[in-house]
C-alpha cells in the first residue's frame, strides 16, 4: 500500500435487513440453501460498495458471509459437534453456551476462500481478510477431547496456517487474527499464545497481522471496561512479545480508551492499526476527533507505519451508524495526511 494512512475496518460491518435480524450479535440468517447463498454474495458486494464509497483504503468482506466471527470457522471442522453444547465462561467474562470439542479437529476443505475469491474479483484494492487466533478459538469452545488448552491451540494453529495460505493465494493481501483473549489470558500468552499465532502465519508471504480489543459494544463488554480503572495497561502483556515475533501489524483500540497511548512504544517497528472509531458509542466521531486521535499516536509510531482504524468490528450497530462512522474515519485520516505530507 503506497498511500500514507491507509484506512480499514477491524472486521465485521452490520448485515442488511434482509439477510439477518439487524444490530444483533450471533444473528440468525434470514435465509436458506441458494437463497442464502446468494443474499450472503449480495451482502458481501454491498458491504465493499459501503466501504468504497465511504473512502475506505484497505476493503473487506465485512463478515457478511459469517454469523460470528470465530464460529462460523470452526462450523466448518472435523471434531467439534455443535449439537452438544456446554456452558463456558467466555473470556473470562461472561457465560455463553458453545459447541464441544469430540475428537481431532482436522480442517477437511477451505472455509472462507470461495468469498475471498469473489471479492477479489470486484475489486483491485487491498484486501484485509480476519480469521480468529489459535487461543481465542479455544476460548469459545467446551474442550472433552484433548483436556488441554495448549494442545487444541497448536491443533487450530495448523488448521488456521492451511486457510490463511489458501486466502494468501486467492489474493488476499492482509491476513488478520483476532485474539481478543490476548487482552485476557496474560500467563497463556506468554507461555504459548504468541508461540502458536506465529505458527498460524508460517510460510506466508502477505503480510500479517493480529487484533487485540477490548471487544464489541454489548453489555458484558463495557461493564468489563468499567472495572479497569483509568489507565487500561493489559497491552503492556503482549506488546513486548508480539513486538518480537514476526507478525507485521498489531491493532489496537484508542478512540474513547484509557489505553495510554505510549503503548505503542512497546511496538517499535511494527506497522499499527489504530483504532480511532468507537464501535461502543452510537455517536458518530467528527473526522477532528479522529484527526486528533491520529495525532497522538504518531508522537509514538512514523507516519508510514499508522493505519487508521476502528477499535473493533461493527455488526452491532445500525447500516447508517457505520457508514457514518467510516466516512469519519476516511476524512479524519485525510486531515492529518494532508498535515504529514505538508
Amino acid at each position: 500500500m503506497n498511500k500514507l494512512l491507509p484506512t480499514s475496518t477491524a472486521g465485521s460491518l452490520p448485515k442488511p435487513s434482509w439477510l439477518a435480524e439487524p444490530e444483533k450479535l450471533w444473528s440468525p440468517w434470514k435465509l436458506e440453501g441458494e437463497a442464502l447463498r446468494e443474499g450472503k454474495r449480495d451482502a458481501l458486494r454491498l458491504s465493499l460498495h459501503e466501504q468504497q464509497h465511504a473512502g475506505i483504503d484497505i476493503v473487506s468482506d465485512g463478515e457478511q458471509t459469517r454469523q460470528h466471527f470465530v464460529t462460523t470457522f470452526i462450523e466448518h471442522l472435523d471434531g467439534v459437534d455443535f449439537s452438544k453444547r456446554e456452558t463456558v465462561r467466555i473470556r473470562d467474562r461472561y457465560d455463553a453456551s458453545v459447541p464441544t470439542v469430540v475428537g481431532s479437529v482436522a480442517r477437511q476443505k477451505s472455509v472462507f476462500v470461495e468469498d475471498a475469491i469473489y471479492l477479489r474479483q470486484l475489486t483491485d484494492q487491498p484486501i484485509k481478510w480476519a480469521l480468529p487466533g489459535p487461543m481465542t478459538m479455544i476460548d469459545t469452545l467446551y474442550d472433552a477431547h484433548y483436556k488441554s488448552r495448549e494442545k487444541l491451540a497448536w491443533e487450530f494453529a495448523k488448521i488456521l496456517n492451511q486457510e490463511a495460505k489458501e486466502l494468501e493465494a486467492a489474493g488476499v493481501d492482509i491476513i488478520q487474527f483476532d485474539e481478543p483473549a490476548f487482552n485476557v489470558f496474560f500467563d497463556e500468552l506468554n507461555d504459548w499464545g504468541v508461540a502458536t499465532l506465529e505458527r498460524a502465519i508460517e510460510g506466508l508471504k502477505c503480510e500479517t497481522a493480529v487484533h487485540i480489543c477490548y471487544g464489541y459494544g454489548i453489555k458484558a463488554n463495557t461493564d468489563w471496561k468499567k472495572t479497569l480503572g483509568s489507565e487500561w495497561r493489559q497491552y503492556e502483556e503482549a506488546f513486548p512479545k508480539l513486538q518480537k515475533s514476526k507478525i507485521d501489524m498489531i491493532s489496537l483500540e484508542c478512540q474513547n480508551s484509557h489505553v495510554p497511548m505510549d503503548l505503542i512504544e512497546l511496538i517499535r517497528g511494527k506497522k499499527v492499526m489504530l483504532g480511532a472509531i468507537d464501535v461502543a458509542t452510537n455517536t458518530v466521531e467528527t473526522p477532528e476527533e479522529v484527526a486528533s486521535t491520529l495525532r497522538k499516536a504518531l508522537q509514538f509510531v512514523d507516519a508510514d507505519k499508522l493505519y487508521p482504524c476502528t477499535n473493533c468490528g461493527m455488526a452491532p450497530l445500525s447500516r447508517e451508524l457505520a457508514r457514518g462512522k467510516l466516512r469519519a474515519l476516511s476524512t479524519g485520516a485525510e486531515i492529518v495526511r494532508q498535515e504529514v505530507l505538508g
